[in-house]
């Protein structure tokens, strides 16, 4: 009976041991599992804030694509179909013309408004402006009035033509780089103002041999 109950106490003492011990795990583990926890917003709440690239991506390219006001567009719509009727002329000048003055005026047509082109649809291209691709009607007709002469007759019409094309087209070119409200449009016109007074100035002094 004596050992009946030893036994009995011994197993009881064990078993409250074992109580003992998961409590004690138990709170362990519950207390590193709360300082981890916290340890992990702590990190977190630290760390900078994430930039969502797309929408800053988006924002960058509807700046750059700010449309032209109507009369910035007007401008750079005309300037471009300018720009290629004097290429066209030039060129018909260059082959068709007699006098060397003539020839030369042309060849500097193709090579410094075909530059002044290339620019302006480049800048157009940031603007989210679509150029015209051909002459206007009336530059045409032009054209082929000058188209159907020859001799000494061609190059005084072009010289003619010259004169009259580049006095209009200083005046739009010497507003547009004074009002023009594109930053990019106004600079563009302002610089490229120079290179038509100076086809002005020579259209005049190669009108001025022909008479």
């Amino acid at each position: 009976m004596k050992n009946y109950f030893l036994i009995f106490a011994v197993a009881l003492a064990l078993t409250f041991a074992g109580c003992k011990k998961k409590e004690s795990y138990e709170n362990t583990s519950s207390s590193t599992t709360g300082t981890s926890a916290t340890d992990t917003s702590s990190t977190y709440s630290s760390m900078p804030a994430t930039i969502d690239t797309s929408k800053t991506g988006t924002a960058t390219a509807a700046a750059a694509a700010t449309p032209l006001s109507k009369e910035d567009s007007d401008f750079a719509m005309k300037a471009a179909q300018g720009n290629m009727a004097e290429v066209n002329a030039g060129s018909m000048a260059a082959s068709k013309g007699t006098s060397p003055d003539v020839k030369n005026f042309g060849n500097r047509m193709v090579t410094d408004h075909g530059k002044a082109l290339d620019e302006l649809k480049q800048l157009a291209q940031t603007k989210g402006v679509t150029l015209p691709t051909d002459v206007s009607a009336e530059q045409k007709a032009e054209a082929d009035k000058l188209n159907k002469l020859s001799g000494s007759a061609f190059d005084k019409a072009y010289a003619e033509a010259m004169v009259k094309g580049h006095e209009k087209v200083a005046k739009d070119f010497e507003k547009a780089s004074k009002d023009a409200k594109d930053a990019d449009l106004k600079a563009w016109a302002a610089k490229t103002l120079p290179v038509i007074q100076d086809h002005l100035k020579m259209a005049k002094e190669m009108k001025a041999k022909l008479k």
